[in-house]
């Protein structure tokens, strides 16, 4: 094993300057928006409203609402998460009556012991129940000490998954004995927590939650058989540090690590550029290793690599929010083609609403890609459905329910504000209309087990979790929001949409890298292994969308694959 620091990778898809670049702002100035943005902002909010109401009627107290049998579950140890999660969406759409009931009920929970029997997760415990307590004192104000207060009574329970020396935690704890479930982790729930506790350190004037989440998220190791620089291995074990397999991912189990990564440095403004350049390693690996152009559509997709060291050409509805963090992180750095790789990434996620019958993405998919292993995802061979779907659509479903997700939505997002293209507003408006068309039941909205299904007696998912409250509404309202409503250059958003205050831009951020000045073929033929990368290893950028004879990203990505092959 070792572990570079991404001060001695030489990027591979961009160049890196020897002087700094200023950082960049993430919205356009001067957005506008169209005279129906009030109808569709009101849209969002009925579809809050009456979801608020269905969960207040049936499960108030609990987590979750299940629409369909109007009953509850409770899947994050019984402190009302939908109620945690709604209260910073409550704030955004100036719900103040609904407001002010939940901080009351948010200032009376036990977060000393559970309400299930189930152990508690730090990684969910963290992102819904401190990240939406902390975001919402900030937002109100800061004037509800008890958020505080609740938050740090959670995250000292929380903090006991840190055993001995080890620099991370067990992934879940027994909160009745005060002892961790010793079992394997990932990326995600190492690297998902910086923003969260730095802010609880900042509030309670305490450093040890910053301190104890940095070194986790610091500690995740490149496995040296994947090769892949700058982009860990989706299991690492607590107890030693170390990887656990080789499967590199954007989707779940790895996806808020890489997100965290550039979204810390921006919230905290540390002078520290191990974060940005850490970043940058992983997305520049990434165009080099990972990106893919499916061979019917010319869609842009982000692929997996598994430990077998072959390209998985699968992504899912999770890994969607990879657009809408290049495009932040590319402005942030100053970075266009970082920003036009992730505008394509926004447009490949987008393909797969568009795609099906009630224009809702699937859980996840497939594609195909020209050249060696195009057809390779590491699973089932496509039936003959999913290969006329295909032909069609340049991507079929692999799993076809959709369980109230945002990521797209997320991306979409974020794709507006830094663009100013109406047609990111199209598209929201458009999910508006599926959402009241397919998901709405008598008492609330429902997932949908197959989104390529339209009919009438199409089948329910009977669940509707607190991020539909806390990331799905969010994004679409302020899509339709005035962009100085919480704008991207004054919030930056925790991967539960919960916003935090960050202060004003640094003048860069991390040791400065820019687009390549002129696009140029790599000098090998095939991906360097870690050993080959260092202070003295010399390899070509990545071709850029500026030059290669007009050709665009999804063009440039195939040559640049084919000259690998």
């Amino acid at each position: 094993m070792v572990y570079l620091r991404p001060s001695r990778v030489v990027l591979l898809g961009l160049s890196l300057s020897a002087s700094s670049v200023l950082g960049g702002s993430i919205q356009k100035n001067d957005l506008s928006l169209p005279a129906d943005a009030q109808t569709n902002r009101d849209r969002v909010k009925n579809i809050f409203t009456t979801s608020y109401n269905a969960y207040k009627d049936h499960a108030f107290g609990h987590d979750d609402y299940t629409p369909i049998s109007k009953s509850f579950t409770d899947s994050r140890n019984g402190w009302g998460a939908s109620i945690i999660d709604a209260m910073s969406t409550m704030w955004v759409m100036d719900l103040t009556d609904d407001l002010n009931e939940a901080i009351d009920f948010a200032s009376k929970i036990d977060f000393s012991k559970s309400n299930t029997q189930d152990n508690v997760s730090v990684f969910e415990s963290t992102i819904r129940y401190i990240g939406g307590l902390l975001s919402t004192y900030e937002l109100t104000g800061k004037k509800n000490q008890a958020l505080v207060d609740k938050a740090k009574q959670l995250a000292d329970k929380l903090s006991q998954a840190w055993v001995g020396n080890s620099d991370i935690p067990y992934g879940h704890i027994d909160f009745t004995t005060n002892s961790p479930a010793r079992d394997s982790s990932n990326i995600a729930e190492a690297g998902t927590l910086t923003m969260e506790w730095w802010a609880l350190s900042k509030y309670t004037n305490d450093q040890k939650y910053t301190q104890l989440a940095e070194k986790s998220a610091r500690q995740p190791v490149i496995d040296i058989s994947c090769m892949l620089t700058g982009l860990p291995g989706q299991g690492i074990d607590p107890s030693t540090g170390n990887p656990v397999g080789g499967y590199v991912t954007w989707g779940g189990g790895s996806d808020s690590y890489f997100e965290y990564l550039i979204k810390y440095p921006r919230l905290t403004n540390t002078d520290d550029d191990f974060w940005t350049d850490m970043w940058s390693t992983a997305v520049d690996s990434s165009i080099k290793t990972l990106l893919s152009v499916s061979d019917v559509g010319n869609h842009l997709y982000l692929a997996d690599y598994d430990s077998s060291r072959r390209i998985r050409h699968v992504g899912s509805h999770l890994a969607c929010f990879y657009g809408g963090n290049w495009i932040m992180g590319g402005k942030l750095t100053n970075n266009e083609t970082i920003v036009n790789y992730g505008l394509e990434l926004v447009e490949g996620c987008w393909n797969t609403y568009s795609s099906t019958a009630t224009g809702i993405g699937p859980e996840s998919f497939a594609w195909k890609s020209s050249g060696p292993d195009g057809d390779y995802t590491g699973g089932s061979t496509p039936s003959a459905a999913q290969e006329a779907f295909y032909a069609q659509h340049g991507f079929y479903p692999t799993s076809s329910f959709y369980i109230l997700r945002p990521e797209v939505l997320e991306s979409n997002f974020y794709a507006w504000r830094a663009t100013g293209d109406t047609k990111y507003l199209d598209r929201a408006a458009q999910a508006i209309s599926s959402f009241e068309k397919y998901l709405k039941v008598d008492e609330g909205f429902a997932g949908l087990t197959n989104v390529d299904d339209n009919s009438a007696n199409a089948t329910k998912v009977d669940d509707m979790e607190s991020f539909w409250f806390a990331e799905v509404l969010k994004y679409l309202y302020l899509t339709f929001d005035d962009p100085s409503h919480v704008s991207l250059d004054e919030y930056v958003f925790n991967t539960e949409a919960h916003p935090f205050q960050a202060p004003s831009a640094k003048e860069k951020y991390g040791t400065g890298v820019t687009p390549s000045s002129a696009p140029q073929q790599p000098e090998q033929s095939s991906t360097p292994t870690v050993s080959d990368v260092g202070p003295a290893a010399t390899t070509s950028p990545m071709p850029s969308s500026l030059g290669l004879g007009g050709l665009g990203i999804r063009d440039a990505v195939k040559l640049f694959r084919k000259d690998l092959w």
